[in-house]
């Protein structure tokens, strides 16, 4: 069903039972702990609505765990809610294929001019920002919300998520990972020693904090992908001050801009790989120049946690996709599936499944889906597997893994990988790169049809069984 901005979204997410209503809840540590409650002893993980938050009036509303089911991610991205795993991943995958980029349409009225501050107005403590985890350096309205910046040379607009930690009523601390475009508009913009503008948006179709999460090539707008998606435009304003675009179905926008010259410490921020691991650093500083809101505005985060968590287990679906028309654009051919699963954040850990053609096919699969754009940055793991494993069933993967890979004969070790200040596991003063390991767990091509056959249920009767038994056995 397609839906028109935020609000109708939470309608109809209502309508199929995943809306969960929370009245009263504390912004401090208590927000965060309940999202993780839900996520983790939930059989399908909610969204969350909270209002009348401690010390706030009611209508001031944050939602979170938006994306956290298959039914949410399929509703917001206008596909079928009951396809199985894999061949979700394989319908987006062809999604991906025949996607024309849309550029936006400019509107000049929107809701979101229902309050407007200017400079000297400005409380963004006004809003119930919430303290997620307890180890969390401060308040984060950004987490589940999108940053539009502009490359001060070449003009395109880029739309990400980019984490961003409250100072105080009027500045905010703006943290973007080394590589990532908006970083590096960002760096253009100061080597000129010209303040970089910024705008955040929260409360947007769940559509654009998706595509803006997604590996979208660099010099292409995120709008233009979404609207790709959509079928249709994305409505944007122009900032009077700054002319960034912004979503005109918004909840709430900061305009703003940072300094070359200013840094204060940001973080630290408990992250999408479960851990503390980017510490505190002197970060740029957004001075807030004017905030736009509706009325009983509705903020929007995606507290990261411990995996599987909303951002990883949406992404898990996108990543997967690209990673497989990367490999079949790369000349891989007989891919059969692609599932980077939540549990690895999507990006630690990828499985690929391939039906073997030639010698060397399962190196060459497993290096380039290893090395791919939509996999390059923070990878760790890159398991290769044959067709008869279903890539998103790790029962399958593990058994592939324990009985179809020799350790001395089958692990490649790829070395000084792109990685990040986010990774745990290496040490800080030796973060930006890391190493990859590359698993064939496929029977060895040289002696496929020796080896041993596997047990299974044919598929014929498997169904014949299903049909008949299925509801005695399985209720």
């Amino acid at each position: 069903m397609a839906y028109q901005g935020l609000r109708d979204w939470l309608e109809q997410v209502e309508l199929f039972g995943e809306l969960q209503n929370v009245e009263g809840a504390d912004w401090d540590l208590e927000i965060g702990a309940i999202a993780d409650m839900a996520r983790k002893e939930s059989k399908t993980a909610p969204c969350i609505l909270f209002d009348s938050i401690k010390g706030y009036p009611k209508g001031y509303r944050l939602a979170v765990g938006l994306l956290n089911s298959i039914k949410r991610v399929a509703l917001t991205s206008g596909m079928p809610v009951d396809l199985s795993t894999m061949e979700f991943v394989r319908v987006w995958r062809q999604r991906i294929k025949d996607l024309k980029p849309i550029p936006p349409e400019e509107v000049t009225d929107s809701p979101l001019f229902e309050n407007v501050w200017e400079e000297k107005d400005v409380d963004i403590l006004r809003f119930p920002i919430p303290r997620y985890n307890v180890g969390d350096g401060g308040r984060y309205i950004g987490t589940g919300h999108i940053t539009i910046t502009r490359d001060p040379e070449d003009g395109w607009v880029n739309v990400g998520t980019y984490r961003v930690m409250v100072h105080d009523s009027q500045t905010l601390g703006l943290y973007m990972s080394p590589g990532k475009h908006g970083r590096i508009q960002m760096e253009k913009s100061f080597a000129k020693n010209r303040p970089f503008p910024v705008a955040v948006s929260l409360g947007n179709d769940p559509l654009l904090f998706m595509a803006s999460a997604f590996e979208v090539p660099y010099g292409v707008s995120e709008y233009d992908f979404a609207g790709g998606l959509k079928g249709e435009p994305v409505k944007i304003l122009k900032l009077g001050q700054s002319r960034l675009p912004v979503p005109a179905s918004a909840e709430i926008v900061i305009e703003g801009e940072c300094h070359p010259a200013e840094r204060k410490p940001e973080g630290p921020l408990g992250e999408w790989t479960g851990y503390y691991a980017s510490g505190v650093r002197d970060e740029p500083v957004i001075h807030i120049r004017r905030v736009f809101f509706r009325n009983d505005p509705i903020m929007t985060g995606a507290p990261p946690s411990r995996p599987p968590a909303e951002a990883s287990f949406y992404k898990c679906f996108w990543r997967s996709a690209m990673i497989w028309d990367q490999l079949e654009r790369a000349g891989v051919p007989d891919v059969v599936g692609v599932w980077c699963p939540p549990e690895g954040n999507t990006r630690l850990l990828t499985v690929v499944a391939i039906r073997q053609r030639y010698p060397g096919h399962a190196r060459q699969a497993g290096v380039i889906a290893s090395q791919c754009h939509a996999a390059a940055y923070l990878g760790r793991f890159t398991i290769v597997v044959d067709e008869d494993i279903d890539p998103a069933d790790m029962k399958d993967v593990l058994w592939a893994l324990t009985t179809r890979c020799d350790p001395a004969q089958d692990i490649e070790i790829l070395r000084r990988c792109w990685s990040g200040p986010l990774d745990p596991i290496i040490p800080r003063e030796k973060r930006g790169f890391n190493s990859r390991a590359i698993i064939d767990a496929c029977r060895p091509y040289e002696w496929l049809k020796d080896f041993p056959a596997a047990v299974k249920v044919p598929d014929d009767l498997a169904r014949k069984v299903k049909e008949k038994w299925g509801k005695a056995i399985l209720g």
